[in-house]
C-alpha cells in the first residue's frame, strides 16, 4: 500500500506514546450532575492529545462510534500546532501560525492530525467506527491517512454532505454546497447499522384477506438490466397457473425473459402465500407480494441532503437558541450527527468527540436518547476558553431545558447528566518520585493497570482494602499496593508474609505492584506472583508488550 510522506512525519509518528497521562478532575461547580465521576457523560476541558491520552485507561476499546470535525485548514483559520515534540527543529517549524500563506500547512496539518488519530483509534472498539468531517482541503491527505492507521481494507465511505440549500451569490467560479464525512471501521467485527425509512402506504393497496397485512404486488418477470433469458438461462422456466396453463417469462415485446425466483424459492414463496396469479384478458399473470413492514430499512447511502440531515444555516440557528448568540460560523446540524448515530452507535454505544466544538454531538446523543430510550453515552473534548460558557451551557440547556426554543423537545428538556472535568496534574515517574501532586488510588490504579496491561480497569472490581485491582487477560489476579502518602511507599514493601497470604489456587498467575519488595525471584516463582515496581516497571512492560 501507498506511504503518505510528509515533512515532521519522523518527529510526530510515535508522538503518541510520549504523551504523559494526566489525571482527570471533576469541577462539580460546571457539572450537571447529582453524583459526577467518570462513568457518566463527560466534558473534558483541556487539550484533546492531552484527554485523549488521559482517557485510555477508563475507555481504551470501548467507544463504539467516534464523531471529529477537525480543523479543514483552509488557511484562514490561524491556528498553531502546539504539541510538545522532541524535536527542537520540528518545535521552530511547527509553532509557527497556519496561513494560506505558509506552503507546508497541509504538512503541519497532517502532524496535528496524526496522534491524535492514533489515539482515536485505540479508544474505538473493534466493532466501532470513526466519522470525521472535512472538506476539499484536506480530503485527499486524510483519505490517505486514514488508510495507513486505519488499514485500506476497513474503509467505509465517503460521504457528501449538502450543507448549504442556496448558492452563494458572492463565490468566484464555484459555489462549494457539500462537505464530506469520511467513514472508516476499526475491524472486520464493524457494523454499519440499516437505516428505517417510511414505505409509501399508498403504494401498497391490497390486503391479504386472512392477515388483513397491506401489500403490493410485483411482477414475478424480471426487469431492467439482466432480466432476459440470455443473462441467466436457467430463470427460463414455466411456472403453473390455477387453470393448468404453463406460463414463461415472456416480455411485452415478445423477448424471452426470465423470473426473479429460482424453482426452489417460488415452491417456498407459494407455499407460504405469497404468490399471487390474476388473470386478465385471458392472460395469466403472476405476482409476488411484498408486505408493507412498519419497521422498514436499509443501507444508509452516501448523499445526504440538508432536507434530510439540515445545513450550516440551521445549525447556527439551534446554537444560537440555547446560548443566546451565534457563536461559530459552521457548526453542524443535531439532524446530521444523529444520523451518524442511527448508523454506528448501538442504543447503549459510548460516543466520543474529540473536536467538541459548541456540543453538537451531546445534543444529538440527549435527544436521541429522549426519542428512543437509549443509553447512549457521551465524550466530548473541547480545549478552547469557550467549552465553560458555550460547550457545557449548551449542553446543560438540552439537559434542563430552554423556555425559550421553538422546539417543544427543547423546551422541557432531554434529561439526563454530564460531568464537567479537567486535565489535572501529570502522573509520571517524575510525580511519583518527587511525591508532588500523588494521585488517589483509584486515578494511579486506572494509569497503572492500563500501562502494564494494555487493558482499560473495570473499576467495579476494584477493593482497595486489600490492594485488588481486578483480572486481565494475562493475569488471573491484579494487585496495587499504593497510597497517596510519600512516607507510606518508603516504608510498604511486598514481604512474604503479605505475598504469603494470599490464596494459591493451583496455577493461578498474578501480578503485584508495589514500590519495592522483600522478596527473591525464586520466591516469587513458587508463589506464582509477577512483581513490577512503582514507578519505573510498568514502563518496561509497557515497552515490552506494545507500541
Amino acid at each position: 500500500m501507498p506511504t503518505l510522506q510528509f515533512k515532521g512525519k519522523s518527529a510526530i509518528q510515535h508522538h503518541h506514546l510520549a504523551i504523559p497521562y494526566h489525571q482527570l478532575t471533576a469541577d462539580p461547580a460546571l457539572s450537571q450532575s447529582a453524583a459526577p465521576g467518570l462513568h457518566d457523560n463527560l466534558i473534558v476541558h483541556g487539550d484533546n492529545l492531552l484527554a485523549l491520552k488521559s482517557l485510555l485507561p477508563i475507555f481504551g476499546g470501548k467507544v463504539q462510534c467516534i464523531y471529529i470535525d477537525p480543523p479543514y485548514n483552509t488557511g484562514n483559520e490561524g491556528w498553531t500546532y502546539n504539541d510538545n515534540v522532541n524535536s527542537p527543529m520540528h518545535q521552530e517549524w511547527l509553532k509557527r501560525v497556519v496561513d494560506r500563506d505558509d506552503l507546508t500547512r497541509h504538512d503541519k496539518w497532517l502532524c496535528m492530525m496524526y496522534p491524535r488519530l492514533r489515539l482515536l483509534r485505540e479508544l474505538l472498539a473493534d466493532d466501532g467506527a470513526i466519522f470525521v468531517s472535512i472538506d476539499d482541503n484536506e480530503m485527499h491527505h486524510l483519505r490517505m491517512l486514514m488508510d495507513e492507521l486505519f488499514g485500506e481494507r476497513h474503509f467505509a465511505a465517503v460521504v457528501v454532505w449538502q450543507k448549504a440549500y442556496s448558492p452563494r451569490m458572492d463565490s468566484e467560479g464555484f459555489s462549494v454546497a457539500h462537505d464530506y464525512i469520511l467513514v472508516y471501521r476499526k475491524s472486520d467485527a464493524t457494523r454499519l447499522r440499516r437505516l428505517e425509512f417510511a414505505q409509501n402506504r399508498k403504494q401498497f393497496a391490497y390486503v391479504d384477506e386472512y392477515t388483513q397485512r397491506a401489500y403490493r404486488r410485483r411482477s414475478l418477470r424480471k426487469e431492467g438490466k439482466d432480466s432476459l433469458r440470455a443473462d441467466v438461462p436457467s430463470m427460463f422456466f414455466p411456472l403453473r397457473a390455477p387453470d393448468g396453463t404453463e406460463v414463461y417469462p415472456i416480455k411485452p415485446d415478445g423477448l424471452e425473459g426470465r423470473w426473479r425466483w429460482s424453482p426452489r424459492k417460488y415452491a417456498q414463496e407459494l407455499a407460504a402465500g405469497n404468490v399471487e396469479w390474476v388473470c386478465q384478458d385471458g392472460t395469466w399473470h403472476v405476482y409476488a407480494r411484498q408486505y408493507l413492514d412498519p419497521a422498514a430499512s436499509q443501507p444508509p447511502d452516501t448523499l445526504w441532503l440538508h432536507d434530510a440531515v439540515g445545513h450550516n444555516h440551521e445549525a447556527q440557528e439551534e446554537v444560537a437558541a440555547l446560548v443566546g448568540r451565534r457563536v461559530f460560523e459552521t457548526p453542524k446540524p443535531v439532524r446530521l450527527i444523529q444520523r451518524i448515530l442511527r448508523i454506528g452507535a448501538d442504543p447503549d454505544a459510548i460516543v466520543l468527540d474529540a473536536f467538541a466544538g459548541s456540543g453538537t454531538t451531546a445534543h444529538a446523543v440527549l435527544a436521541l436518547n429522549a426519542e428512543d430510550g437509549g443509553n447512549r453515552r457521551f465524550i466530548l473534548i473541547e480545549q478552547e476558553d469557550y467549552a465553560e460558557t458555550v460547550t457545557a451551557e449548551r449542553v446543560r440547556r438540552v439537559i434542563t431545558g430552554a423556555p425559550e426554543a421553538k422546539d417543544a423537545a427543547l423546551r422541557d428538556g432531554c434529561g439526563g447528566s454530564f460531568t464537567f472535568l479537567r486535565l489535572g496534574a501529570e502522573i509520571s515517574d517524575a510525580t511519583l518520585l518527587s511525591g508532588e501532586a500523588l494521585p488517589s488510588y483509584l486515578d494511579l490504579a486506572r494509569y497503572v493497570f492500563f500501562t502494564v496491561t494494555g487493558e482499560p480497569l473495570d473499576e467495579r472490581g476494584v477493593d482497595e482494602s486489600r490492594w485488588y485491582l481486578g483480572r486481565s487477560r494475562q493475569y488471573d489476579e491484579v494487585y496495587m499496593i499504593y497510597r497517596p502518602d510519600v512516607e507510606f511507599l518508603k516504608r510498604t514493601p511486598l514481604t512474604l508474609d503479605w505475598a504469603g497470604g494470599l490464596a494459591h489456587a493451583g496455577a493461578i498467575n498474578r501480578l503485584v505492584i508495589a514500590p519495592y519488595k522483600l522478596l527473591d525471584d525464586d520466591v516469587l516463582r513458587d508463589l506464582r506472583i509477577d512483581y513490577c515496581q512503582l514507578p519505573f516497571g510498568i514502563y518496561r512492560r509497557e515497552a515490552g508488550s506494545r507500541e
